[in-house]
């Protein structure tokens, strides 16, 4: 029986990602600075990975500037987006059925909390995990495993939906069942770790997706048992 399930943020709940990433496009343009979109998509879902966004502007260019006008416009652009489709209706949905409900973060306490309350979705949260709480982020299973104790829920009772190979990765090495749900900045990404792919929430209704995953785990009980 499934009885939790767990949301990655950042590109899952609201497209946080193409706001990050079109706002060092916007900075680079108007500097008249060479930049790629292919470098800053390797950074999406991942918190330790070698990544300097302003490499084209040269040594001498002034980073903390740089830096506080892109979270200025980062902010700007990701306050437009709203909630992605399918995600309300299998929260609603899911707190309707009993089901336990968390977020796991690769982003903050502060980011994850401000956005979810301004979208009005913290209450519907039993707990949100972030990357301050454990020792490693994804693609590290520990977000997972601290969210499957706190919630005193196993791991195979579960289903992550994530949008990326970290996460995706992290969630299947934890052994929640895995459902990724790419967004635009992670379309080419590899999802191969994932149980099932969906083009976004609204594509599956919530019951369906249940029973899949409980008749699989019938029948890994019943294979185990010979």
């Amino acid at each position: 029986m499934i009885r939790a399930l767990v949301f990655d943020f950042d590109g899952l709940i609201i497209d946080t990602e193409t706001p990050l990433i079109d706002a060092w496009a916007a900075l680079h343009e108007r500097a008249g600075r060479a930049y790629s979109r292919a470098d800053a998509h390797r950074l999406v879902g991942h918190v330790e990975i070698d990544f300097d966004p302003w490499a084209a502007f040269g040594p001498a260019a002034d980073r903390a500037a740089l830096e506080t006008e892109h979270r200025r416009l980062s902010r700007e652009l990701t306050a437009r987006q709203p909630i992605l489709p399918g995600v309300l209706a299998c929260l609603q949905e899911a707190r309707a059925r009993g089901l336990k409900l968390a977020v796991a973060s690769n982003s903050s306490h502060e980011h994850v909390d401000r956005h979810l309350t301004r979208l009005g979705l913290r209450q519907l949260f039993d707990l949100a995990c972030c990357r301050e709480d454990v020792a490693a982020g994804k693609p590290a299973p520990d977000l997972y495993y601290l969210v499957m104790r706190r919630l005193g829920v196993a791991p195979p009772e579960a289903v992550a939906f994530e949008d990326s190979t970290a996460g995706t990765l992290a969630a299947r090495t934890a052994g929640l069942w895995t459902v990724a749900v790419p967004n635009p900045s992670t379309h080419a990404h590899d999802f191969a770790s994932a149980h099932l792919v969906l083009p976004s929430l609204a594509d599956m209704p919530l019951a369906r997706l249940l029973d899949r995953f409980a008749a699989a785990g019938n029948g890994a009980q019943k294979s185990a048992r010979g």
